[in-house]
């Protein structure tokens, strides 16, 4: 048996090795794809890059580890199936569980490491990631530019862009804040369109406006704006504008400025960091109550008169009528009094509302360190999980090679990762507990893998067409002689 142990995990190990660099390459080539905008026209060396995807890979490896062990299963006993090595195996004895305990082990063992990986390592990658990218956005920030917004990445200067071409080099609706000198908003220019573009050293930009108009105000000798000053207004058809861009050389920010994010965090600390957040939530909530009791409710000015007029009007024998005690008072006093109330009301109304804002910010953001603390746990119980969808599933379709097992290995995996994805927003949307979106993709999907499981192991023939062409005739068969021996049963005519 230890031979075939050892027989088993290397036919895995193979296997896995492969899936596991197609996997990464795979998915370091969607982060290339994503943050393709934010890496072109950079100037950045080369070796920063390899840096920032050397990050990048620490924070994928986990998601890799799911999808090459859900492929390396379907290969690793889909090649014994289709050699017949499975049927040897059953016919001494030895059925498929017995078979997948060594793989079973080896699998445990790669959920333990994704986990310590997960917690010890990627919050640290993950710091000088965004780190690193941050620096590398300030970097150019001419690519930075974006429509219907003003940019002050240009030293001097306030940019707003209303629209750009599809190629990014046309723009319209320009509005420029010259603030070189320090003076404020004084020096405005307008333009209808512009062409952007970079000098060949990459030491400035160069901004070509069409169409336009330049406003200054004259300032007096202390740089303030008085009435008799003249007001400077100049027409242009075509104008050109250098700025001045930062040198080619990266510079780098300090690593520990995002240090409490929930991604930097490891385990202990996101349970800390969201039970001190959720203890703050429930203090500001009973703050907002014990203000609005005080102040808006009762309108006491001190805390001995609320407890005692409080527990007076709470007295089960105390029975006051507003009504009554407004009807006493003038027509003018009544108004009075509606009036003051309605202000009360809506003031109430307007705290309210505020504070209803801030506890679900602060709801949401508990929601996020809960879901990042339970997404290390699904990472690693997702390995297991997807062995015992990909061991059975390979022992039933008995095919190996790079084939069909990439194609089914695709399916489950795109099925499970559109689940987690809706699961986690649903629980950073507070719809649902945070361990119920998270957890959810492999509660539904763990019934999936022990009915392969089982039916693997009994050699059931659940992948072949005929059986369920069978099943549905049988179904047909029966309904049909039900519904006959209805007709013919003599009480359905009296």
């Amino acid at each position: 048996m230890k031979r075939l142990h050892l027989y088993m995990i290397k036919s895995f190990l193979g296997p896995f090795a492969l899936t596991f660099a197609i996997a990464m390459i795979v998915l370091i080539l969607q982060f290339v794809w994503k943050w393709i905008d934010e890496l072109v026209g950079k100037g950045l060396d080369w070796i920063v890059i390899v840096e920032l995807i050397t990050y990048v890979s620490a924070k994928l490896i986990p998601l890799a580890f799911i999808l090459g062990i859900l492929l390396a299963s379907i290969m690793t006993f889909g090649n014994l199936g289709e050699h017949n090595e499975l049927t040897a195996l059953k016919s001494s004895g030895i059925s498929l569980i017995r078979t997948m305990l060594p793989v079973f082990f080896t699998v445990l063992l790669l959920g333990a490491a994704s986990l310590s990986f997960s917690n010890y390592v990627i919050p640290v990658t993950n710091m000088k990631f965004f780190t690193l990218l941050l620096d590398i956005r300030q970097q150019r920030p001419e690519f930075d530019i974006r429509e219907g917004q003003f940019y002050n990445g240009i030293q001097g200067y306030s940019l707003y862009i209303g629209e750009r071409s599809k190629d990014g080099k046309i723009l319209y609706n320009l509005m420029i804040y010259d603030h070189s000198q320090s003076r404020g908003n004084v020096a405005l220019t307008r333009a209808d369109s512009g062409y952007m573009r970079i000098t060949d050293d990459e030491r400035n930009l160069i901004l070509n406006l069409y169409s336009g108009y330049s406003y200054a105000e004259q300032l007096s000798d202390d740089n303030s704006i008085q009435e008799n000053k003249p007001f400077r207004r100049d027409a242009f058809s075509r104008q050109q504008i250098l700025f001045n861009l930062p040198g080619s050389e990266l510079n780098r920010s300090r690593e520990d400025l995002y240090k409490n994010h929930y991604q930097m965090l490891d385990m202990r600390q996101l349970k800390d960091t969201a039970n001190g957040l959720y203890a703050e939530l429930l203090w500001r909530r009973n703050k907002v109550a014990n203000e609005l009791l005080e102040r808006d409710y009762l309108r006491l000015e001190n805390k001995k008169e609320v407890r005692e007029d409080s527990a007076y009007y709470s007295r089960p024998d105390t029975i006051i009528n507003p009504f009554t005690l407004v009807s006493d008072l003038p027509v003018k006093g009544q108004l009075e009094v509606y009036k003051q109330a309605q202000n009360f009301a809506r003031s109430v109304q307007s705290k309210l509302s505020n504070s209803h804002d801030t506890m679900k910010i602060r709801k949401k953001w508990v929601n996020m360190y809960w879901n990042e603390w339970n997404r290390m746990l699904t990472f690693a119980i997702a390995c297991l999980l997807f062995f015992f969808i990909g061991a059975p599933l390979g022992a039933i379709i008995r095919k190996g090679g790079l084939g069909t097992p990439v194609v089914v290995s695709v399916i489950f995996f795109i099925a499970y990762h559109i689940l987690s994805l809706a699961g986690e927003k649903y629980a950073r949307a507070g719809f649902i507990p945070s361990w119920i979106g998270m957890w959810s993709s492999s509660m539904l999907l763990l019934p999936l893998g022990l009915f392969l499981t089982v039916k693997s192991n009994r050699d059931s023939r659940i992948m072949a067409i005929e059986s369920y062409f069978l099943l549905i005739k049988k179904i047909l068969s029966f309904g049909k002689h039900s519904l006959k021996k209805g007709h013919e049963d003599p009480s359905n005519h009296q």
